[in-house]
């Protein structure tokens, strides 16, 4: 236990923020003179290509969730990024700019709501009353609104923390919250004895991967831009083909344990996949679910933010 908490420690501190691999560089490169900036966060496929070095032209900048990812889009430290289903949809309420040009196959396996097994705890109806951490913002706020629609419950029934990963996983731990809704690898990385997974999204929550790229980059490096969709896609690819040295690969680059990764990888990486009305649809479905809960002060048009012409690369 004391090794695994000290994986965990060493990871989350690693993501406190922006780690900007690409450092000022990277930040002040932007325009058509550049290379292309790429925003990640570890485990995301994107780690994948960093770590196979399979995009050498272009820089890199970690996050540590896609809220920080977003605000750097805002920001014009980057020009294209990897979140989850539900930063895209804050990101537009806060006005930030900026186009969805591709999504993966739904994960929902790859987020679940954690507890201890000693509270006893059935159903995540059990947690009416209760605290509950999860990082406000992440695809893991979604999961909360599907999971309170889903058991009759609403937001008032709980007593609901905004905690970073970095933070949710010690009050986790001590006993300072019941219940932390999260994801992988921070949800592989907590599945020790005593822990038990209460619910995942399946049926609740595609929890898809979504691409995004500041409207600058997607007009003047349209080029940079399909050429790199289609080596994150063949690279995606590749580590779906060959799980075990996918495993052995990325294992040093999230720096936690290889056995741990693989389990988190075997649930979570998921094909990239070209954008879809569907998949336009659902963003829109996101977006109207938050803005009835007053979580967004009112809904965005997220099929207006929906660009397909990278779909051939995604393909």
């Amino acid at each position: 236990m004391r090794r695994l908490t000290a994986l965990f420690t060493a990871l989350t501190l690693t993501l406190a923020g922006l780690s900007g691999c690409g450092g000022d560089d990277a930040a002040s490169a932007g325009g058509d003179g550049g290379p292309l900036r790429v925003g990640y966060q570890r485990f995301g496929g994107l780690s994948l290509v960093k770590a196979k070095a399979a995009a050498p032209e272009v820089t890199w900048s970690l996050f540590e969730s896609g809220p920080a990812l977003t605000e750097a889009l805002k920001a014009g430290a980057i020009d294209i990024g990897q979140t989850g289903e539900a930063p895209p949809i804050f990101a537009a309420a806060g006005k930030i700019p900026f186009s969805v040009v591709g999504t993966s196959a739904p994960v929902p396996k790859g987020e679940a709501v954690l507890v201890k097994k000693a509270r006893g705890y059935r159903s995540f109806a059990d947690l009416r009353g209760k605290t509950v951490a999860l990082n406000k913002g992440s695809n893991v706020h979604w999961l909360l609104v599907k999971l309170l629609e889903k058991h009759g419950m609403k937001l008032t029934d709980l007593n609901v923390k905004y905690l970073k990963p970095a933070e949710g996983r010690p009050a986790f731990d001590n006993d300072q919250v019941d219940a932390w809704i999260i994801w992988d690898p921070y949800f592989a990385l907590a599945e020790q004895p005593g822990v038990q997974v209460l619910a995942d999204a399946t049926g609740l929550a595609n929890n898809r991967e979504y691409i995004l790229v500041s409207p600058e980059a997607v007009e003047q490096k349209t080029d940079r831009i399909k050429t790199f969709l289609d080596t994150y896609q063949k690279t995606t690819d590749w580590g779906i083909a060959n799980p075990e040295e996918r495993a052995r690969i990325l294992a040093p680059e999230l720096k936690i344990d290889e056995a741990v990764t693989a389990r988190a990888l075997a649930r979570s990486a998921q094909p990239l996949a070209p954008l879809t009305a569907e998949v336009g649809a659902e963003l829109q479905a996101i977006a109207d679910g938050f803005a009835e809960l007053e979580l967004i002060p009112q809904t965005v048009d997220m099929k207006a933010r929906v660009d397909d012409r990278f779909s051939a690369e995604l393909q």
